[in-house]
């Protein structure tokens, strides 16, 4: 198995990967299969677009702006192109056209109001996360669809691929990688095997695809998109959209430990690094999958302490995020990150364990260490539900970003003092997550029908 630390780190834009990013690329790649259809000879009489979603995109998605996000996708935006846009100025004006350009002689009609359909009914058997795109033509017949899910990160699969995904994602084969473990026992037995680190095996397998100046490139331009987020969240103020009209905190926050920086402990810091993260992501602004957006604050709060407070090395942070990503790569394909399939165990936990292994890496933790790290982690979030309230990506998931970094912190911390040595091992860990998260109601799993999301009574 092989899944890239490009592409679990992804720069886009909030508040979700799995609601806003995920179905921005299906709906982007539904466009390229419309204009592909427009331009057979068989013309399509007064060709017409329209989006159904279903599950959990239907009961949340207009709270983590899937609609938007289906918008943009069908004119052509990628999550990537929007991280410095004023997508509020894009969406007015492509609102106002209600048609979508095909690149031909022709454009197809989609009014984002009337053509995307929230269905609430029973969700599609494959994944909660699921979209039904339609072409259809002037009498209604449909002529050209495509049913995809958004499976958490921002990664998405056709139903076709979806049959062919083992538990439950779709994972690149790429025999030639040197160090292709799909294991943590895997991982731990190939470093012992080569002498390498972590890093070091997961490094050499990226450029078997690509060359190390662009993978490093790459990277750097991760971190460099992290350390602005969490500094936009540090610098702003005000309410975050939607109906909580909740205020930012992350700047008071910020303020108060810098007036009294000798009696800030390590827990504040990364609470305020992790809320100005993720006061981001709630307000729709850059934001990097990490490995999903409802987890994003996690890693970019555990980095920025090590680099401002510690003094982190570019290379060290390297070392961190390709640890961190042998890891969720790990999760993945062995279990999910999606809030909708597992809950926020799979998100917060899986960003928690995968910050933990970066740190404990880059203390000098040997390998046992940091998959201990990782386990420690992930092992104190099992059974976290997602329930956010409003169906906004805010409370409670601001504040549990913070929580995930300190708890990241406390695993590496405690990891590094053992011997790299324990009980239950990461792969036994990651398979109680997926048992958890199969057996968990649907009313925890990102559809706000349970938990805080129904618990505060309004007077």
């Amino acid at each position: 198995m092989f899944i890239g630390v490009l592409e679990l780190f992804k720069i886009g834009i909030g508040p979700s990967s799995s609601h806003t990013v995920g179905p921005m690329v299906a709906a982007r790649d539904f466009l390229l299969r419309v204009q592909a259809r427009l331009a057979d000879p068989a013309p399509v009489d007064d060709p017409h677009v329209r989006c159904t979603l279903r599950g959990s995109l239907a009961y949340t998605g207009k709270g983590h702006a899937t609609d938007r996000a289906v918008n943009l996708g069908l004119h052509g935006f990628h999550p990537a192109d929007l991280a410095v846009a004023d997508v509020d100025a894009i969406l007015s004006r492509i609102e106002d056209s209600h048609q979508i350009d095909t690149g031909g002689r022709t454009t197809a009609r989609f009014n984002a109001a009337d053509d995307i359909v929230f269905d609430r009914g029973e969700p599609l058997p494959q994944h909660p996360n699921g979209m039904i795109f339609e072409l259809l033509d002037a009498s209604g017949a449909v002529c050209l669809a495509e049913t995809y899910f958004s499976i958490g990160g921002g990664f998405v699969s056709t139903a076709e691929q979806m049959g062919d995904v083992v538990a439950p994602l779709q994972i690149q084969m790429l025999a030639e990688v040197p160090y292709p473990f799909d294991s943590a026992a895997e991982m731990l037995r190939m470093a012992d095997d080569s002498g390498l680190d972590i890093a070091a095996m997961k490094l050499a397998n990226e450029r078997m695809r690509q060359a190390p100046s662009t993978l490093d490139s790459g990277i750097d331009a991760v971190w460099k998109a992290m350390r602005r987020c969490v500094q936009n969240g540090l610098a702003a103020s005000g309410a975050l959209p939607g109906a909580l009209a909740l205020p930012r905190r992350a700047k008071a926050l910020y303020g108060k430990l810098l007036e009294q920086p000798g009696q800030a402990t390590v827990n504040d810091w990364l609470c305020a690094y992790a809320m100005a993260v993720n006061e981001e992501n709630a307000a729709g602004h850059m934001v990097v999958t990490a490995p999903t957006n409802g987890a994003a604050g996690v890693i970019p709060a555990v980095m920025y302490y090590l680099v401002e407070h510690q003094g982190g090395s570019d290379e060290q942070v390297r070392t961190f995020l390709l640890t961190a990503a042998a890891v969720g790569g790990l999760i993945k394909h062995r279990s999910s990150i999606s809030g909708a399939e597992v809950g926020c165990q799979g998100e917060v936990g899986s960003a928690a364990a995968m910050a933990a292994a970066g740190l404990c890496a880059v203390r000098g933790g040997t390998p046992r260490q940091v998959e201990n790290a990782a386990e420690i982690a992930l092992e104190h979030h099992l059974g976290l539900t997602c329930d956010p309230v409003g169906g906004l990506v805010q409370v409670p998931c601001i504040e549990r970003n913070g929580f995930g970094a300190i708890k990241a912190f406390t695993a590496a911390s405690l990891a590094m003092l053992g011997s790299g040595q324990h009980y239950m091992p990461l792969d036994a860990c990651i398979a109680a997550m997926k048992q958890t998260g199969l057996e968990m109601s649907h009313k925890y799993k990102e559809t706000s029908l349970g938990g805080l999301a129904v618990s505060l009574t309004e007077c």
